[in-house]
């Protein structure tokens, strides 16, 4: 997941800037992390549409399947 990598990149940035006393290094920290955080919500939506999309397509596809079933009498 590159959203938790980049989470993790900033709490380090932001450690080290509050261990060195820099207040550039830590808001950089910060900012990564808001980043992260982002990226992980948005690779969550695109999975959830995934996963919704794949349970159309099987929907249609066992609709499909029934009505040709049914024309070919096996149903």
């Amino acid at each position: 997941m590159k959203g938790s990598t980049k989470v993790v990149k900033g709490r380090i940035e932001e450690a080290a800037g509050a261990l060195t006393d820099n207040d550039r290094l830590r808001a950089q920290g910060q900012t990564d992390q808001a980043v992260g955080h982002v990226k992980q919500a948005g690779e969550k939506g695109v999975q959830k549409a995934k996963d919704s999309a794949r349970k159309i397509v099987d929907k249609a596809r066992n609709i499909a399947q029934k009505g040709v079933d049914k024309a070919k009498g096996r149903y």
